[in-house]
């Protein structure tokens, strides 16, 4: 039945994705928070398909820690879940990533509209001043930035250096950090199509005033939150 029942999401998945992303297209005359908005019905049917299929649910510890200004969200990275699921924890956001995904055909198309955050991993300090120029115009305009540190999914009981760009973004804008720690990967790994139910816990930390904090500061205290708390949740 596990086998059965991720099968049968993977195939919702699968036919629902591209007829979204060509209707996303046409989302392109509206602000980017509008694009945002509408395009983000996808995770939500996503998720509800996902909970039908997988019974996989989630819950969320520290939402009184969310800020009701766009800030930098740092967080822990272990599953395609997340970026599912924050589209519906946090307001309108944007992801850093890198700029091959766009390339992919249908799903690349509508993340393109979502005005990412897309760079040039190899770049190397070119990419942080492009980071912190895009990121700062994207916190203007009142989207929230995701980022996650640890550049890949990382599978759960393992750790992975967290990279500067995050606390470098929130350091440069002197913007607020907000550390998120879960353990989604229990239940939807990376690499595998199986999805197993249960329900996943999201953690919120208390958000981090970087406006006098140096990126490595910023780092190192993001780091070390995340890491404890991912482990207290069992990942």
């Amino acid at each position: 039945m596990l086998t059965l029942r991720s099968l049968i999401f993977a195939a919702g998945q699968w036919l629902f994705t591209p007829i979204f992303a060509l209707l996303a297209l046409f989302t392109f005359p509206f602000s980017r928070i509008k694009r945002n908005q509408i395009i983000s019905l996808w995770a939500r049917s996503m998720l509800w398909w996902l909970r039908l299929t997988c019974n996989i649910s989630f819950v969320v510890k520290g939402v009184e820690n969310i800020p009701t200004t766009p800030c930098v969200i740092l967080a822990k990275h272990q599953s395609a879940w997340e970026t599912l699921a924050f589209q519906l924890i946090f307001p309108a956001q944007v992801y850093v990533m890198k700029r091959e995904l766009l390339w992919i055909p249908f799903f690349g198309w509508g993340l393109a509209m979502t005005s990412p955050i897309a760079i040039n991993r190899s770049a190397g300090r070119e990419a942080l001043k492009q980071l912190v120029k895009l990121g700062k115009a994207r916190l203007a305009s009142g989207l929230w930035v995701v980022v996650f540190p640890e550049g890949t999914r990382i599978a759960p009981h393992k750790k992975s250096k967290f990279h500067i760009g995050g606390a470098w973004l929130a350091s440069g804008t002197k913007a607020t950090a907000l550390p998120v720690a879960h353990n989604a990967g229990l239940y939807w790994a990376k690499n595998t199509m199986l999805k197993r139910p249960g329900i996943i816990t999201v953690s919120i930390g208390q958000p981090i005033d970087c406006s006098q904090l140096k990126p490595d500061a910023v780092n190192t205290q993001v780091e070390a939150w995340i890491n404890a708390e991912t482990a207290a949740l069992g990942a």
